[in-house]
């Protein structure tokens, strides 16, 4: 199976393209359609997209990707846990990040992008230390919103998607290059449809 994955499927743009990153892209893209939608599918679908960019990553020399995967299958699970419990037996609804968890988020983003760096550059031979772990940073702590319902995870992950971008395509990693393309439009149209959905939840009005 392993094997079949790091097969080359397709070629586009002179750059060869794995069935890794094929499966990749379809259950990457139905995954953030599923959070758009609110649906808790999205977690067990992220659960498989995980596994395969693990794959997919580590042979391209992402390293911080690649193990970022394993953390996104824990926080995946929690997350299902946490949307399926809901809150005090109602669904989980859409709420804000107050200002004392940005403070902390920041405080933990700045740590963990630093500590990353220095770990890629010294420890791997990764070739962007730096931009993998801030990318790496930037999604751990959007996924943590999103497993809590937090409308401002879509700004986190717009920004992770605005590096991801041009950084897939310096890895040769055309076709998730355009699915992170694609992903950025399903950001925006996720960000507004969770502030419409939230807009009247407690937590929204009183972070305006």
């Amino acid at each position: 199976m392993i094997e079949f994955l790091n097969s080359t499927a397709l070629t586009m743009f002179g750059a060869p393209t794995t069935w890794a990153e094929v499966v990749g892209f379809a259950t990457g893209a139905w995954c953030v359609w599923l959070v758009g939608r609110q649906s808790v599918w999205n977690w067990p679908i992220g659960i498989a997209n995980n596994l395969v960019w693990i794959l997919l990553f580590f042979t391209a020399g992402l390293f911080a990707d690649a193990g970022l995967q394993i953390v996104y299958i824990a926080l995946a699970l929690w997350g299902w846990y946490q949307w399926v419990r809901g809150d005090a037996g109602a669904p989980l609804a859409v709420g804000s990040t107050s200002r004392s968890e940005w403070a902390v988020l920041a405080g933990v983003g700045i740590a963990g992008t630093a500590a990353l760096t220095l770990l890629l550059a010294t420890a791997t031979d990764s070739t962007v230390p730096f931009w993998d772990a801030l990318t790496t940073a930037l999604s751990l702590l959007a996924t943590w919103g999103q497993a809590r319902k937090y409308w401002e995870s879509w700004l986190l992950w717009i920004a992770a998607d605005l590096i991801y971008i041009p950084l897939y395509l310096h890895k040769d990693l055309t076709l998730t290059a355009l699915l992170y393309a694609g992903f950025l439009v399903l950001c925006v149209r996720g960000l507004l449809a969770w502030r419409r959905s939230g807009a009247t939840t407690p937590a929204l009005v009183a972070a305006r």
